[in-house]
């Protein structure tokens, strides 16, 4: 079975597409993904490369294109939903606790469920608490957990690794050492996948 790092981050508008298809996309391919959250906010200000602020027609055509994009796929956004997050990091530190107990797909979907179709900023409340009470994780518990210095250097690993792939954007799919980047993006890591 072909394996395929997802690279997400959770604050990435385009990686709403990914996050709310790629349990159907694994099932419909057999290909298994692998969930990475990263800060992709700290990279992008390494790289002086924040792509939507102060450009309000870029930022107009980046929501309608995740619109069109989400009505392929069944979805039903509210658009534009909040962004950015305020709480970008703080949700990539639940998300990346969730990899180490092995609920980082449900929250992540509950997450952005309640972002895009609620308009609840993710890593905050109502969304955190709502999100993790749906996959059975007991809210207190996991913020106490994920604010610890212990999962703060877990994400910043990540995000080193991340960028030490060539990984410069969420989402982005990696196949032995070949970075896919972007929603559009995925199949032809599928296909690169199979093929070696």
């Amino acid at each position: 079975m072909p394996n395929i790092d997802f690279w997400y981050s959770i604050g990435s508008t385009y990686s709403y597409l990914s996050v709310m298809r790629l349990a159907d996309v694994a099932r419909a391919t057999g290909v298994a993904f692998r969930w990475r959250p990263f800060n992709v906010r700290h990279v992008m200000i390494l790289q002086n490369n924040i792509p939507f602020r102060d450009k309000p027609v870029k930022t107009a055509y980046m929501w309608r294109d995740i619109e069109r994009r989400a009505a392929r796929y069944g979805l039903t956004p509210r658009i534009p939903a909040p962004y950015p997050l305020a709480e970008l990091v703080f949700a990539n530190q639940v998300a990346t606790l969730g990899v180490e107990e092995g609920w980082v797909e449900g929250f992540t979907r509950a997450s952005y469920r309640r972002w895009f179709e609620a308009c609840e900023p993710a890593g905050e409340d109502p969304n955190l608490s709502a999100s993790l009470r749906e996959i059975g994780q007991d809210p207190a518990r996991v913020r106490d957990a994920a604010t610890s210095d212990r999962i703060a250097g877990a994400l910043a690993r990540a995000t080193d690794e991340a960028m030490a792939l060539g990984v410069f954007g969420s989402p982005s799919f990696v196949v032995k050492g070949e970075v896919f980047w972007g929603d559009d993006r995925l199949e032809d890591a599928i296909d690169w996948a199979r093929a070696h």
